[in-house]
């Protein structure tokens, strides 16, 4: 039985190299709090960029880690969530987060994970799958019309052409040429190689006459800035790295419209109804990964013990979603 639990810290200025593994003491969870033992840790890239790059809440002994899955073992007050349930959940990253045996949650953001669906298969989910659906939420439904998601290869490029798909649109991709026939047995209409300097003009050939209606880019603000006069009247450019600060283009053209995804901003700005839709549509994606309606990117899983080498991994693209397991244990918590 534990009182403490293994947890990786950050340390300012070290990048991943400096990530160390201590040991934390378990708590009671507070009112609306729920503590889960962690069954599989999933990798993101917002991870490897926020150790190296710091966040202003962040300081030494900082816990990273945004993505997991586990069991709850222990509730606050006022929480209807009982010990046992199977949880999946995207961390703020104002708080302590998955990178490690245990961790403490606002209950109301927590996803309930169905019975059948596996441990890592859940863990996968919730960063990539709730910003793929937060960015589909952006723009308005138009069936039939063209979108394009830039750098569908990632895991929210995978999850958005499927969605949209699902939806309606006729969508098209940027992925390396490893991912074209997968994405197109998924519903893309096409795709092309973002290393190929031809690839817009081949897309804008295809198009014939039609136009974009929207843009999804996962790449930076300034790339999703060049593609924007790709895009028709009322056109939407989708930022899911970044933002755009300035107009990509003159005021009364196209009449483009703008819009950041920014997951994490949920924690501290989201209200009770926003909270409410966000966890019943990540339960709505669970259940599709289950039901085999949602394919999930390739799963590679290491040992706990080898998280940083597999963020190392992660920083240099090595392809699949980066997966640790671990094993149950019994937690021993201080009298509330």
């Amino acid at each position: 039985m534990n009182t403490d639990f293994a947890a990786w810290a950050w340390n300012p200025g070290k990048g991943i190299d400096g990530l160390q593994l201590i040991r934390k003491p378990l708590l009671q969870p507070a009112a609306g709090e729920v503590l889960v033992a962690n069954r599989a840790i999933a990798l993101n890239p917002v991870d490897w960029k926020i150790i190296e790059g710091g966040h202003p809440a962040w300081q030494t002994g900082r816990v990273p880690g945004v993505d997991g899955m586990g069991v709850v073992v222990a509730a606050g007050t006022g929480v209807n969530i009982k010990p046992g349930t199977r949880v999946a959940y995207h961390q703020s990253l104002e708080r302590d987060g998955s990178f490690a045996e245990y961790c403490m949650l606002e209950a109301a953001s927590v996803l309930l994970v169905p019975a059948a669906l596996d441990d890592c298969h859940a863990a996968a989910l919730p960063c990539p799958g709730l910003t793929a659906w937060q960015a589909l939420e952006k723009i308005p439904p138009a069936t039939s019309s063209d979108v394009l998601v830039v750098g569908a290869g990632g895991a929210v490029g995978l999850f958005l052409v499927q969605l949209a798909v699902q939806r309606g649109f006729r969508v098209w991709a940027t992925a390396s040429a490893a991912h074209h026939a997968s994405l197109k047995t998924l519903g893309a209409a096409g795709v092309f190689d973002y290393r190929q300097d031809t690839w817009q003009h081949a897309l804008q050939t295809t198009l014939g006459e039609r136009r974009l209606h929207a843009i999804f880019d996962t790449v930076s603000g300034a790339h999703a800035a060049t593609l924007a006069p790709m895009l028709g009247y009322n056109g939407h450019l989708v930022c899911i790295q970044d933002r755009q600060d300035v107009a990509p283009l003159p005021a009364f053209s196209t009449a483009i419209s703008l819009h950041e995804v920014a997951l994490n901003s949920f924690h501290a700005h989201a209200g009770l109804n926003d909270r409410q839709q966000l966890r019943h549509n990540g339960e709505r994606l669970l259940g599709a990964l289950l039901e085999g309606s949602l394919s999930g990117p390739g799963l590679q899983t290491f040992d706990f013990q080898q998280l940083p080498q597999a963020l190392q991994e992660l920083k240099k693209g090595a392809g699949g979603k980066w997966i640790a397991c671990l094993p149950p244990s019994t937690p021993v918590l201080p009298q509330a």
